[in-house]
């Protein structure tokens, strides 16, 4: 990968610092496959928590959209952790506090409040995992590496995504629900402590001058207009498939097709590998293709689809299901591509605050949609509506959503950095 011209960045030099940097990385890329993992895995112990604690749908979508809520809530201040501190240490302690912490109190949990006050505090936790590797990614090497550098880290923590399925419904099974989750607090701290240990920060930017560079500040951004047309695509893209993926994928094939935990493992697996590579997929595509905004209309388009399809026909059967819940999760992975084109308009020195603000407002609405989402069903149920009637109806708005999105994304500038 090229590294950036001096003009543009500090450069770095090779041997150990540069080695440390990778090191580093590895270790980050093991924290987001934990992140992954915690923002999915509460689809497969749908059945177990209902059994144990009582919770229903509305309570698994509060639980879940304030995980997504917390995250989104800490990006501006991370985003200012990271050029102010640097990676290290904002991610390390949130780690370990967070999401060791969080995990210890789900596996303690007495009532379903503590499930939610506990995914609350896994979400602090995850927070600045992504947004680290991506700052280091900016501030490291070239732009044009960017898109794929970033495809390739999530889909290789996205291996995360795959462990919160079936391989979880295994452990909940041998190990109990609890059990299970007091393994995941023990590892979540000591990945902490690895990252606190291992992490390196990059050199911090140089701010440009005036005369140089126009406005400095977080507002120029905010002034740039391009950016104003790829923001419902920004905010948009990630919440149908990580909302799906992370919840309702679990409610639906139960009450849908009477999928037990090892069904929804199996099935959630499916969608869970599907979203893999579709990251990898996408971080070279806007090269390989020569435009990064069409690769991005045409994708979101067809994620929009396959959720409309399926809303309209939820019970044709679990087959047909499966298929359209792994298109979903290929073409609806391109968060990597988004983050790429939102970066492209980031100076050197605004990088941490720039990606994090748009990871807010893309990791928020995912939030929403859970809060949302899990209103529309209850409305919905207590109408009479049946399950198929219900779920079908959350997944035509998300699929609406989606391609609204994508329609505004048309009025973007291509731009391939």
């Amino acid at each position: 990968m090229s590294r950036l011209p001096a003009g543009a960045d500090p450069p770095r030099g090779r041997g150990k610092g540069t080695a440390g940097m990778r090191l580093g990385i590895v270790t980050l890329v093991l924290a987001y496959g934990l992140s992954q993992f915690y923002r999915a895995f509460l689809a497969v112990l749908t059945p177990a928590l209902g059994a144990d604690l009582g919770m229903g749908p509305g309570d698994l979508a509060l639980a879940s959209g304030l995980w997504f809520a917390v995250f989104a809530a800490a990006q501006m201040p991370i985003g200012f952790g990271l050029d102010r501190l640097g990676p290290r240490r904002v991610v390390g302690t949130l780690f370990i506090l967070g999401a060791g912490g969080g995990a210890a109190v789900f596996a303690a949990a007495p009532s379903p409040g503590w499930i939610v006050a506990a995914m609350a505090l896994i979400g602090l936790g995850c927070a600045p995992v992504l947004m680290s590797m991506l700052y280091i990614f900016a501030r490291t090497y070239s732009p044009a590496a960017f898109a794929s550098l970033a495809g390739l880290v999530i889909g290789l923590a996205a291996t995360g995504n795959l462990a919160a399925a079936a391989p979880m419904a295994l452990a909940a099974d041998a190990l109990g629900w609890r059990g299970a989750m007091a393994g995941l607090a023990v590892v979540s701290v000591a990945v902490g402590i690895l990252l606190f240990v291992i992490v390196r920060d990059p050199p911090p930017a140089r701010a440009p001058s005036p005369e140089s560079a126009g406005p400095d500040g977080f507002g120029a951004l905010l002034r740039t207009p391009a950016l104003w047309a790829m923001a419902p695509l920004v905010i948009i893209n990630y919440a149908p498939p990580a909302g799906v993926r992370g919840l309702w994928a679990g409610p639906y094939l139960r009450e849908v097709f009477g999928l037990d935990a090892d069904g929804i493992g199996l099935v959630t697996l499916v969608m869970a590998a599907a979203m893999i590579l579709g990251n990898f997929a996408y971080g070279p595509a806007d090269r390989i293709l020569r435009t990064r905004k069409w690769t991005l209309v045409v994708g979101n388009l067809l994620a929009g689809l396959a959720l409309v399809l399926l809303g309209l026909f939820p019970d044709l059967g679990l087959a047909w299901a499966t298929v359209l819940l792994a298109a979903l999760g290929f073409f609806g992975a391109s968060f990597p591509l988004v983050m790429a084109h939102v970066r492209s308009y980031c100076p050197p020195h605004l990088v941490g605050r720039g990606v994090t603000f748009a990871n807010m407002l893309s990791i928020g609405a995912v939030g929403v949609m859970q809060f949302g989402g899990g209103r529309l069903y209850a409305g919905l149920a207590a109408a009479g509506a049946p399950p198929a009637s219900a779920f079908g109806t959350l997944f035509v708005t998300f699929g609406a959503l989606l391609v609204l999105g994508a329609a505004v994304y048309v009025l973007a500038e291509d731009r391939l950095d």
